[in-house]
């Protein structure tokens, strides 16, 4: 029980870690650079700027918040992930969601300025290839903060994994339609050049993601053994995954070896090479990245 409360106390620290780092991120490199992030947030902070360009031109004195703006543009995504993902998952994104738009609208612009050298600075504040860059980079590691304990940034991150997990594959890269239309609208309205290296910012954080986040990535193990049985015991009590055997024969010595056979999510083949070592130290493990799959496989409960 202790070691439960532990555990959640130690993911929303985690949570709020992310929200914290993210909410930087869009006060320093996205505004800096006049970037749009990927997805539902993008499009929350295209409608925060147009809002506040029309709030100026009227003589308002006002700040237009992106919280409300953000929350509001999220409850179809969020109905989605309480309907067919989990509703733990989605009640944990949904605390990264308010959390990062408060953050968002409480954090002044100079929160991290004082940290970093007036030179250093002066390039990230006006390189907007290596705002776009570092900005990718930043956001791309919260968010897999967040996917890695079990919650999401929101918005069209719902829909990915929702997708993932109906069609077993990776669909981050479906998001680039609904992106597209955001990178147009604000090139129209605000400019061309923002719109340009939002593209390389959002190439970035999904190449991060895709680096740290291995969960909707494939392998397929063929592992030549004396030991079948026992390593196929081994990947399906760490995995839930289960195993094909097949007769094979040395082609040099002509010895007999089985030949076990099976598909495994790509964040468990570090534990199950080490396990295999330890039944079958002379085991033959080759690994073939797999593109999809198309059948029963198991997945993890979210909830």
């Amino acid at each position: 029980m202790k070691s439960c409360y532990r555990t959640e106390i130690l993911r929303y620290l985690v949570l709020t870690a992310a929200s914290l780092l993210m909410a930087l991120n869009y006060r320093t490199f996205v505004e800096w650079g006049g970037l749009y992030p990927a997805g539902v947030t993008g499009l929350a902070m295209l409608l925060q700027r147009i809002g506040q360009d029309l709030a100026n031109s009227l003589g308002w004195q006002v700040t237009v918040p992106f919280l409300p703006i953000n929350l509001i543009l999220n409850a179809v995504p969020v109905w989605i992930g309480f309907t067919c993902i989990g509703k733990r998952f989605t009640l944990q994104s949904l605390y990264v969601i308010f959390l990062t738009g408060l953050f968002t609208d409480l954090m002044p612009m100079d929160a991290v300025t004082a940290l970093i050298p007036a030179k250093d600075l002066a390039r990230l504040q006006t390189d907007p290839f290596v705002t776009a860059l570092f900005g990718g980079i930043v956001f791309g590691f919260a968010m897999t903060l967040c996917l890695r304990w079990n919650a999401t940034t929101g918005g069209t991150d719902f829909i990915a994994i929702y997708l993932s997990e109906r069609k077993g594959r990776e669909t981050w890269n479906i998001i680039l339609a609904f992106n597209a239309a955001i990178l147009l609208a604000g090139g129209f309205r605000f400019s061309w050049m923002g719109a340009l290296y939002s593209i390389i910012y959002q190439f970035m954080t999904l190449q991060v993601v895709h680096l740290m986040y291995r969960t909707y990535q494939y392998q397929t193990l063929i592992i030549v053994t004396t030991q079948s049985v026992k390593i196929c015991k081994a990947i399906y009590r760490l995995s839930h995954h289960g195993a094909t055997v097949l007769d094979g024969r040395g082609g040099f010595t002509g010895a007999k070896r089985d030949v076990v056979i099976s598909v495994v999510a790509a964040d468990d083949t570090p534990r199950i090479y080490t396990l295999c070592k330890a039944i079958d130290p002379d085991a033959f493990i080759n690994t073939i990245s797999t593109s999809r799959v198309i059948g029963r496989f198991y997945l993890r409960p979210r909830d």
